[in-house]
């Protein structure tokens, strides 16, 4: 078999057709604030995407599969009641960003039973294992 320079085709792997758009949406200077900024590489047998998500908790962050995507999304979850007092001291100004955000990626040519993640340090990486490449079936018709 013959492969041309690039491993892949745009249809093929739709996670490639989602940086496109990143990459328009941050040229164009109108990237939301609650992007996640996410990087895919091609190990070969396998994807590995790593997603910033800084100050999200492990718990915050949700990933789910549905047919031929994976959709990552998290949520800041603010407390209501914080109160001045002694302890805690009186705010004067404070500074902090909540929100949520949602972003799917396509996996068909992904093996989906065999996803992994673990997030650290404000870095959520996913394993996509490769489906394996399947054989051309070849079988001999009999002439009538």
């Amino acid at each position: 078999m013959m492969y041309g320079l690039t491993p892949f085709t745009r249809n093929a792997f739709s996670i490639f057709n989602a940086l496109d758009e990143l990459d328009r949406d941050f040229s164009s200077g109108s990237m939301a604030i609650n992007t996640c900024r996410t990087d895919v590489r091609d190990m070969g047998d396998k994807y590995i995407m790593e997603s910033e998500l800084p100050g999200f908790e492990k718990e915050d962050i949700k990933l789910d599969i549905k047919g031929d995507y994976i959709t990552i999304s998290a949520e800041h979850k603010s407390e209501k009641n914080e109160e001045n007092n002694i302890e805690n001291g009186k705010y004067i100004r404070r500074e902090r960003s909540y929100g949520s955000f949602k972003r799917s990626f396509g996996i068909s040519d992904v093996n989906a039973e065999e996803i992994s993640a673990e997030y650290k340090n404000g870095i959520l990486t996913i394993k996509l294992p490769k489906k394996k490449p399947q054989e051309p079936v070849s079988k001999s018709l009999e002439i009538k």
